[in-house]
């Protein structure tokens, strides 16, 4: 607990820039949560950009609305 799965185009990130990512996430995680970093997990999900539609805008965005907290903006 929590568990944090981001889902995106696929993208070419580097060790150093996955880190940073990872880092700054878990940061405003546990500062949120109040919790230890140490019981966070991080999930990045590549999605073809061709499935997006079915597999993550859908399901994810337009079926569970009432959990987003930011709403893309197109």
């Amino acid at each position: 607990m929590p568990h944090v799965n981001i889902k995106h185009f696929p993208a070419s990130l580097d060790d150093e820039r996955t880190s940073e990512l990872v880092s700054a996430i878990t940061e405003a995680v546990t500062r949120a949560f109040g919790c230890a970093g140490g019981v966070v997990s991080i999930a990045l999900e590549p999605v073809e950009q061709q499935a997006w539609q079915d597999q993550v805008y859908e399901p994810e965005i337009v079926e569970r609305n009432h959990l987003l907290r930011k709403t893309p903006s197109y």
